[in-house]
């Protein structure tokens, strides 16, 4: 084998660039498409959190550029620390009832 001379059909000049699947569904096995899988995870971890499945309403963010100036609106680094820590949030919140469903602790124990 020589670099650069791969017959595969991903490897030649004329497909590169083409991204593909990250993850693949086999629908021999599970039947489903991706986007009954996705509807999957999200009814999984909405039990998980204890939250209703429901619909989501398109409708229901209002979208408007914000003026410069705007005094009723923080500053972007402050919203955009706010949003990091809210994810943060629901991150460790998973992370525990992942671990009480497996009987584990979810904070290191005091030796």
């Amino acid at each position: 084998m020589v670099p650069g001379r791969c017959r595969g059909k991903a490897h030649k000049p004329g497909h590169l660039g083409y991204a593909g699947r990250r993850v693949l569904v086999s629908r021999k096995w599970s039947n489903k498409t991706l986007a009954e899988h996705k509807q999957d995870r999200r009814t999984w971890v909405l039990q998980a959190l204890g939250l209703d499945n429901e619909p989501t309403d398109p409708h229901r963010y209002t979208w408007k550029p914000v003026p410069a100036g705007d005094g009723n609106v923080p500053p972007l680094a402050v919203r955009l620390l706010r949003s990091i820590s809210e994810r943060q949030r629901w991150r460790e919140h998973l992370r525990r009832l992942e671990a009480s469903a497996l009987g584990l602790s979810a904070t290191p124990e005091a030796a």
